[in-house]
């Protein structure tokens, strides 16, 4: 049975019933914490009352300087509504700033030359072992290579990434990866359950994005496997999986879209984001987010997070 783990700015909570043990740890860092997994243990299994979770100030499980990796369109409704084809979209990274991670309540800051604002309700796989360059992984390994799963929100400028067909910069200001609440730390067999995940985003109570995890496309082993050809994981690290559908941005219709095409780049551009600018979708300032991952009958769940938007002046 998976067990979750809270932090904040005095330690670790191990928390089941909306009541929280503090782990007797002098783990400081989400890596020092998945090699204590005994002291997680004590505090899961004590017969302590503990504190109600909700009077606890929850920070990123997943503690700052680590690897930030994603995968891109992931989910085959995410990429038919961006106009791709499920069937022949490969397996692809692009790298996060580690410092774009923050809390699960804390705001999510638009930069004020920032125009579309976009959200990506995403599970997060935390890695559990080191992974160097070259390591050959099997079925058998995975439950070992993943140690937890996390709730997280890609946060995306796109009107920065679409024109300089780059990520990097559009995904990584501060605040643009909510992460948590929940370190959800998981038991041999928990991964099997992940297709049963359900990913759900609301604004300001409205549904934007609801849709199991089986719509995946590339699933964690096929995508650990491709990543530790060129790249190493170390515990702690952390690895989006992807979106549904349901983000503000999705693709034109193709008469639309082949019409573009014949327009110089910059009219191009110009009109689509004339036309962006008119969709209501886009975060606002003051929206508020919720972003839960669970499954449908709420035996794993990986909590909800709630962020609002704030605009920089």
């Amino acid at each position: 049975m998976s067990t979750a783990v809270l932090r904040t700015a005095d330690g670790w909570y191990a928390v089941r019933d909306r009541r929280a043990v503090r782990v007797d740890t002098d783990a400081t860092t989400t890596a020092g914490l998945l090699a204590d997994r005994a002291a997680v243990a004590a505090a899961a299994d004590s017969t302590e009352d503990g504190v109600p979770v909700d009077g606890l100030a929850a920070l990123s499980p997943v503690t700052p300087g680590r690897r930030v990796v994603a995968q891109m369109a992931n989910y085959a409704s995410h990429a038919t509504d961006s106009g791709l084809d499920p069937r022949s979209v490969p397996l692809a990274f692009f790298r996060k700033a580690s410092g774009s991670i923050s809390g699960p309540y804390e705001d999510v800051v638009k930069p004020a030359h920032v125009r579309l604002l976009d959200y990506e309700v995403e599970i997060g796989l935390v890695i559990g072992a080191p992974l160097p360059v070259g390591t050959e992984l099997t079925a058998d390994d995975l439950a070992g290579s993943v140690a937890a799963l996390v709730v997280t929100n890609d946060i995306s400028a796109r009107d920065l990434q679409l024109p300089k067909t780059q990520f990097y910069e559009s995904k990584s200001y501060p605040t643009f990866t909510p992460v948590g609440p929940l370190l959800t730390l998981l038991d041999p067999g928990d991964l099997a359950r992940l297709p049963h995940l359900r990913l759900r985003l609301r604004v300001n109570g409205g549904p934007r994005q609801d849709m199991p995890a089986s719509d995946m496309i590339h699933r964690p082993l096929d995508a650990l496997r491709a990543l530790t050809r060129f790249q190493r994981l170390d515990p702690g690290d952390l690895l989006l999986t992807g979106t549904p559908a349901g983000t503000a941005l999705s693709a034109p219709p193709k008469p639309i879209e082949l019409l573009g095409s014949l327009l110089p780049a910059a009219t191009r551009w110009r009109l689509f984001f004339k036309a962006q600018a008119r969709n209501g979708k886009y975060l606002r300032d003051g929206d508020v987010i919720e972003a839960a991952i669970a499954t449908d009958d709420g035996t794993l769940d990986l909590g909800c997070q709630r962020t609002r938007v704030r605009y920089a002046r």
